[in-house]
């Protein structure tokens, strides 16, 4: 009940602030266009621009050459609302989007009804301004409460606000009116799932599917529900249609790629990886993601030339990772002093006191150098603060062992 009583209200501020910029163009003193010239002596007499002209600048991106042949008809005529139409269009295509939302504030101000312009208000400001723009998006509802994209860009402002649940509201309005229509389901499917509401989700997503099997939008959003949700099995399908028709989207088929793994399907993991690097996504995580899947198969000699790729690219933390897998890659190869060396560089790196236990323990259990286990113990017991089960359990082995070495 709660929540929508925050809706509503959230709506009514949205709806005042409509008001208020509506009232705001009626109080307004526009010049008007009487048909008549000036009264005063030196006026410029109205000069009528050829749209055949306007159209072949347009056509030929040639924006700035129209914005000088229109000047001289806006200086003549400022409250002709074509050609502040015109120059609206030619400043925003041009970039000059401030001077553009000026020319649209002038159309509204002289029609506040005038759907291009607040269509252009709404996207000109729902970067930086979206409030502002959810005035203009609200006024759009008011004048056409049956087209779906006024309810849907309103959904996406709340989003972008992070109000979710304002958000939901908006998009179920927009699917409501046109539920074949897959942005309005991705729209709502995407909010839901950020609010965990995966079965609702899901069942937009397959409602769109069973219509257009091989939309992309919906394919994404299909397989983005179903890895959140863990429900891996599900994720394939979806993943697979989008492989079949060469679609490689990073985000989508590093879920597919995920969801291979979690299903122990290794080689279908590392395919979908190669599938992605070989389209040109040379991305560090699909290099470890493909050499976690090596190393399941024992390939741990291609795990670690995938791993010194991402050694090779790494950033920031992430390069414990590769470190500490291409330890244990050495570990299982038998190769300890390599396995001690990659699990010593990610301590010196990242101060994990873990590492100085794995070397420690391989120091002692598999080379049986005391010294040197001897060494690494020490230097855990001073750096350690255990928290979890399994950490305090190797916390007290240390202590117990390090006073027989």
């Amino acid at each position: 009940m709660r929540k929508n009583t925050r809706i509503l209200l959230r709506m009514l501020s949205i709806y005042l602030l409509s008001f208020n910029i509506e009232m705001q163009a009626a109080h307004a003193q526009p010049i008007r266009d009487t048909g008549k010239p000036p009264a005063t002596k030196n006026a410029i007499r109205p000069w009528s621009p050829d749209q055949t002209v306007i159209m072949d600048y347009f056509q030929n991106q040639q924006f700035a050459e129209a914005i000088d042949y229109l000047s001289p008809a806006l200086t003549a005529d400022s409250a002709n609302i074509t050609i502040l139409s015109w120059m609206g269009y030619a400043n925003y295509m041009n970039d000059n989007k401030q001077t553009a939302e000026q020319y649209y504030r002038d159309i509204f101000r002289l029609d506040s009804n005038n759907i291009p312009a607040l269509s252009y208000l709404v996207n000109l400001n729902k970067e930086d301004a979206y409030v502002i723009a959810m005035g203009y998006t609200a006024r759009l509802i008011s004048l056409q409460p049956n087209k779906a994209l006024w309810w849907r860009t309103m959904g996406d402002l709340f989003h972008r606000s992070n109000e979710i649940d304002s958000s939901i509201f908006y998009h179920q309005q927009a699917y409501r009116l046109s539920p074949a229509d897959p942005k309005n389901a991705v729209a709502l499917a995407e909010v839901l799932i950020e609010k965990k509401l995966y079965p609702q989700a899901d069942s937009i997503l397959d409602a769109g599917l069973a219509r257009d099997s091989m939309n992309l939008s919906l394919l994404k959003s299909r397989i983005h529900s179903a890895y959140l949700e863990q429900d891996y099995t599900a994720a394939i399908v979806p993943g697979e249609r989008i492989i079949r028709q060469n679609q490689p989207i990073l985000n989508a088929l590093t879920w597919l790629a995920l969801s291979y793994y979690n299903l122990k399907k290794y080689p279908e993991c590392i395919f979908t990886c190669e599938y992605m690097i070989f389209n040109g996504f040379d991305v560090e995580a699909l290099y470890y993601y493909e050499a976690r899947a090596y190393a399941k198969q024992q390939n741990y000699k291609r795990s670690n030339e995938l791993l010194t790729i991402c050694l090779n690219k790494a950033i920031s933390h992430t390069a414990e990772w590769y470190h500490n897998a291409m330890g244990d890659n050495f570990e299982s190869l038998t190769d300890y002093k390599s396995a001690i060396g990659h699990y010593d560089t990610a301590w010196y790196l990242f101060k994990d006191p873990l590492m100085l236990y794995n070397c420690g323990r391989i120091a002692e259990t598999k080379l049986h150098n005391k010294t040197l286990a001897r060494k690494y113990y020490t230097m855990y017991l001073r750096t350690a603060h255990p928290t979890s089960g399994e950490e305090k359990k190797a916390y007290g082995y240390v202590r117990q062992r390090l006073s027989h070495l």
